[in-house]
């Protein structure tokens, strides 16, 4: 269960950690020293709040600051201040790399895995099916009460299925059950540990680890370093923005946020949706049935990559269009030939596409919701209170509709059906891996042959990302509100089209559409 859009305590400590370090960036000679204060301003006093010891809780964070700061996580037996090893030269010039998911070993609980026990709900009832149905003899009665032998259990789950009062209950480690790709287990000593050549980066077990022991790596200090180094950086915002910074944040409201926190210009990563639409949408038609069985989307990373992974058989059958992040960025850079571009959206997964040798040459920076919002609260910008800007660059409802389970699938068959209006395009979409994975196997069996296939990681889709701050529900409603506005926009769609298939940096010189 994904405990995203509610406030919890983790969230707290997350907005804490990514302010802290965007206040420390905005310092004009920032002091590396300081950042052994973070953890006492985060978690001030001296009694612990949420764990036994405030000692634990401060060293928590203080691998969360480094995380922040884009470091790697030091080994528990290491012992050395915050800023250890930190200075001007390191931090700036670190190689964002993988692992971007990591794994705090002294914030886990070792949570239990897979593991059945009675409850005090037990009735100690006559019929005992509990007893009977089990295959090992691993459930007796002790004082009248059901009780499971764990050295004799061999995980079956009968005993819970056969209950008449759901007192026997199966504890999992909620990372591990959340993950799709079962790369997470426990080590030696019960906590969690990922298995890094299954793990995809989709960031879903940080969304529904309850002890907040999982975290990623950011970029906020380096993006800080670049603005405030005078470099021309542009926000390329994803479409699941919509509703994330609060119901009346406008998207002309958080383009003007965003300039001022320094970015010289904000453009919709729904243009490049657009654009993704409509090459996935030829090559659908080129490729199915001729050469492919099925072809599948390509827009959601850790999607792609899991399925590459765990079905190298159709490697051929993932759309080769760049997604959605890489067409803006490009044509951003086309336009701005020195441009610096960051991508501010929901996932994690995106990160890891970030550094790909295609890719790492037109996005720079990668940042989530949360992140930034980090850096409004640095700044201390209210994002309702802002002037609106004009003339924000924006996308189709289409494009915009990426963002939500299904809103990739339906937009290429929306331009199929457009070029060949007779032709029939079946679709099957999953969101979160394990559905995903479901798909894949129906498509191997031969059950989604002529099938156009969309996958998404996080359940929910683009709108449920790690990075993301409003419930699911909430920020879906609130993008196909922003869908449809899109649709009421672009009442000129010849001229939108014909300015989609113009391939050059002149392409965005007449992108001038009244949004009034």
């Amino acid at each position: 269960m994904s405990l995203k859009g509610i406030f919890t305590a983790i969230a707290k400590v997350r907005r804490d950690v990514f302010t802290e370090v965007a206040r420390f960036a905005y310092e004009d000679s920032p002091d590396y020293n300081t950042l052994e204060e973070i953890p006492y301003k985060i978690v001030p006093g001296e009694i612990a709040s949420h764990r036994e010891s405030i000692f634990l809780e401060r060293a928590i964070v203080g691998e969360r600051v480094r995380l922040a700061m884009g470091l790697p996580l030091r080994r528990i037996s290491e012992h050395a201040p915050i800023p250890a090893g930190i200075d001007e030269k390191s931090v700036t010039n670190t190689i964002y790399k993988p692992p971007f998911v990591n794994i705090i070993k002294f914030a886990c609980n070792s949570c239990p895995d897979n593991v059945y026990k009675t409850t005090d709900i037990c009735r100690g009832c006559l019929a005992r099916p509990c007893v009977e149905v089990c295959p090992k003899k691993a459930v007796s009665m002790v004082n009248g009460k059901s009780f499971i032998d764990q050295d004799l259990c061999i995980k079956c789950g009968r005993c819970k299925a056969v209950c008449p009062y759901d007192a026997i209950a199966k504890l999992e480690r909620p990372c591990a059950r959340a993950c799709g790709m079962d790369a997470i287990s426990s080590d030696k000593y019960g906590r969690a540990s990922i298995d890094y050549d299954k793990c995809v980066s989709c960031g879903v077990c940080i969304s529904s680890c309850p002890f907040g022991a999982i975290a990623d790596k950011s970029q906020i200090f380096q993006l800080i370093n670049e603005i405030k180094s005078g470099s021309r950086v542009i926000a390329e915002i994803a479409p699941a923005f919509a509703g994330q910074f609060g119901p009346k944040v406008t998207a002309e409201k958080l383009k003007a946020a965003l300039l001022e926190l320094g970015f010289f210009d904000v453009v919709e990563v729904a243009i490049g949706a657009d654009l993704c639409t409509i090459e996935e949408a030829e090559d659908y038609m080129k490729n199915v049935p001729e050469k492919l069985d099925f072809m599948a989307t390509s827009c959601c990373p850790s999607w792609s990559v899991m399925a590459k992974k765990l079905f190298p058989e159709f490697s051929d059958n993932i759309s080769m269009a760049m997604t959605p992040m890489v067409f803006t960025a490009r044509f951003i850079k086309q336009r701005y030939k020195d441009s610096k571009v960051v991508f501010i959206g929901p996932c994690v997964s995106k990160k890891l596409e970030a550094t790909r040798k295609s890719v790492k040459s037109h996005v720079d920076y990668v940042l989530t919701f949360e992140e930034v919002m980090g850096m409004f609260e640095a700044k201390g910008i209210v994002l309702e209170d802002m002037e609106p800007a004009k003339n924000i660059n924006f996308g189709t409802g289409a494009g915009r509709g990426f963002a939500v389970s299904g809103g990739v699938a339906n937009a290429v068959v929306d331009v199929i059906k457009k070029i060949d209006p007779d032709r029939e395009v079946p679709i099957d979409q999953a969101d979160g891996l394990k559905e995903c994975r479901n798909m894949l196997m129906l498509a191997k069996a031969g059950k989604r042959n002529g099938y156009l296939l969309e996958g998404m990681a996080c359940p929910g889709g683009c709108v449920a990302g790690t990075g993301t701050i409003q419930p699911v529900n909430k920020s879906t409603a609130t993008v196909n509100n922003y869908k449809k506005k899109a649709e009421r926009q672009v009442a000129n769609e010849s001229k939108y089209a014909e300015m989609l298939s113009k391939l050059d940096e002149s392409w965005f010189d007449e992108w001038e559409l009244d949004l009034e």
